[in-house]
């Protein structure tokens, strides 16, 4: 139940910074300087996390934002609700074996979907309006709106 607390208090420090609408978080260092960010992966940074599981947590979705540059927040997300619904199964019984497999399960499955389901650019030029709504979407979860909007554009 610490654990899964932990996990879920983690989870409602990031949930409002999901996505290109996200919300800015302030932060305040030690020698008052104010920084405004709605990247997760600064905020855990500069979040001083004492928990194990937490901690666990933060740099598993660090890790994420270092391979691909982003994620940093759906990985807190994904692995606090994770937690919080294995807390649930668990309480009424389930064993934690049949939760892991049925995690084992569900990551097997969803390989499967997403290997059917990408989508292949043969001509990259031709595929601006997608490449455009990718890198969009992901330079709005770091950047203003507008910069993010011009920076788009100066990078498809």
């Amino acid at each position: 139940a610490v654990n899964v607390a932990a996990a879920v208090g983690l989870q409602n420090v990031l949930k409002t910074n999901l996505g290109p609408r996200g919300t800015l978080k302030m932060l305040v260092g030690g020698a008052g300087q104010i920084k405004l960010t709605k990247d997760g992966n600064v905020l855990l940074h500069e979040m001083q996390i004492q928990h194990p599981t937490a901690t666990m947590i933060a740099r598993t979705a660090t890790a994420q934002d270092d391979v691909t540059g982003d994620g940093t927040t759906s990985t807190v997300l994904l692995c606090g609700e994770l937690l919080r619904q294995a807390e649930r199964y668990a309480a009424e019984g389930l064993h934690p074996r049949v939760i892991t497999d049925g995690y084992d399960v569900a990551r097997d499955a969803t390989l499967k979907f997403l290997d059917e389901f990408k989508v292949k650019l043969d001509d990259p030029l031709a595929d601006r309006d997608l490449l455009r709504s990718i890198a969009s979407t992901s330079l709005k979860t770091k950047l203003d709106h507008e910069l993010a909007e011009r920076m788009t554009e100066a990078v498809v």
